[in-house]
């Protein structure tokens, strides 16, 4: 395949495309977590959890169901999915288990967290 024409552009920069793909190459693995990280974040309900954990520190289940007029399962099984995603970690005390995002993703989810009260605040001032 690598012999074959892959772009009809008479000036095709081959250094520039055999560059990018070893680019992408090397970087696959965080290219493979960052997308897991963002497509669970993706989700609405879960974009509000770690919203929510952002400005809280940390909630328990019971908190995030009153908060999102949720069920306890339903909110649950989206606390699961981030954390089988390595995305929030937990801390139980006696019976009560809370939620907070995890301090490795805590930098890259920032930007995103932030952009939503930043949003907020210039709406506001309109």
């Amino acid at each position: 395949m690598e012999s074959q024409e892959s772009c009809i552009r008479v000036l095709a920069d081959s250094c520039q495309i055999k560059g990018c793909k070893e680019l992408l190459q090397a970087n696959q693995t965080t290219l493979t977590g960052l997308s897991s990280i963002l497509a669970l974040a993706g989700n609405e309900v879960r974009l509000k959890i770690l919203f929510l954990l952002k400005i809280e520190g940390e909630l328990c289940p019971c908190d995030l169901a009153d908060i999102l007029s949720m069920s306890i399962s339903a909110v649950s099984q989206h606390l699961r999915k981030m954390k089988d995603g390595r995305i929030i970690k937990t801390r139980k005390v006696a019976q009560t288990i809370f939620y907070s995002i995890d301090l490795m993703h805590i930098e890259l989810l920032k930007p995103l967290l932030i952009h939503i009260t930043a949003s907020n605040l210039q709406t506001e001032q309109i």
